[in-house]
């Protein structure tokens, strides 16, 4: 039994032990160490909110970033718009000035027909004073006095005649 109860010597000095232990301890070993675990749950909870800050301003920032690209959009749509009309205002000028021009080619188109219309029967004109020229030199160089006659000279001289 001597085993299992120790001495009441070993219980004293043990105690002694124990409690100079726990004064040195306490003195130098739990402050620090208090110390220690208290400017790391600081750090932690620190760290925690820096983190609870950074996650807002991301929110912020995601939301900024969502209205700038908002009216990124509205001003590309609006860019495109402008464009668009743009587009069609010179279309349409392109359009009138091509009809002016297929207005202006008709007229000149029209007056140098006409011109050329007039051309020709003037052309037309003198040689039908050259027939009849011919055709009066003729009669008078036969004398003929028969109606009759003078109807077949002028047949004849037709088909002599050769028209361009």
């Amino acid at each position: 039994m001597e085993l299992v109860t120790p001495g009441i010597g070993l219980i004293f000095w043990t105690t002694i032990i124990f409690l100079i232990l726990m004064l040195v301890l306490g003195k130098f070993a739990w402050k620090p160490i208090n110390k220690m675990i208290s400017d790391r749950n600081q750090s932690i909870e620190d760290a925690l909110n820096m983190a609870e800050k950074a996650r807002e301003e991301m929110k912020e920032l995601k939301a900024g970033n969502e209205k700038i690209m908002a009216e990124a959009r509205i001003e590309r749509d609006n860019i495109l718009k402008e464009a668009k009309e743009l587009k069609d205002q010179i279309v349409a000028e392109a359009k009138k000035e091509a009809g002016k021009e297929v207005e202006k080619l008709k007229k000149s188109a029209s007056m140098e027909i006409a011109a050329q219309k007039a051309a020709a029967v003037e052309e037309i004109r003198n040689q039908v004073l050259d027939l009849s020229v011919l055709v009066a030199e003729k009669v008078i160089r036969r004398e003929v006095k028969d109606k009759n006659a003078n109807q077949v000279l002028v047949d004849d001289i037709l088909k002599d005649v050769k028209f361009n």
